[in-house]
């Protein structure tokens, strides 16, 4: 029987830190950021801020909906190859994903990161 993809223990811990350190700070900026009509007023009359340019950024990425794409192209990578790093990568970008708009391409790719548990780990050379 061939072993599955199963991150060890210290590797899951920091997994689950990080995406749930990465779902804050989405909800951060949904919240607090981008839907908030005073930040939006003040960035609109050109506040020069680190925060309005993590604004603009943030809406421009979501309105081209590249956090969904770059979900799905990162689980489809870890679906074909399992790793850490893909798994990792896949995982932020699905909690950008779903808290910032791109749901449907963002939720695709979770079915898929699922998925890639049941894929065998290739051996090491």
């Amino acid at each position: 029987m061939t072993p599955r993809f199963l991150p060890s223990a210290r590797a899951f811990n920091w997994l689950i830190t990080i995406g749930l350190v990465t779902l804050g700070y989405a909800l951060y900026l949904r919240y607090l950021v981008i839907e908030q009509p005073t930040v939006g007023q003040a960035c609109d009359a050109g506040l020069d801020t680190w925060l309005c340019l993590n604004r603009k950024v943030t809406t421009a990425l979501f309105n081209h909906m590249v956090f969904g794409w770059v979900a799905l192209g990162a689980s489809l990578l870890n679906l074909v190859r399992p790793s850490i790093p893909l798994f990792l990568i896949a995982l932020l970008a699905i909690d950008f994903g779903i808290v910032l708009y791109n749901v449907g391409l963002a939720a695709l790719a979770a079915a898929l990161l699922i998925m890639s548990f049941a894929r065998p780990v290739l051996a090491q050379e």
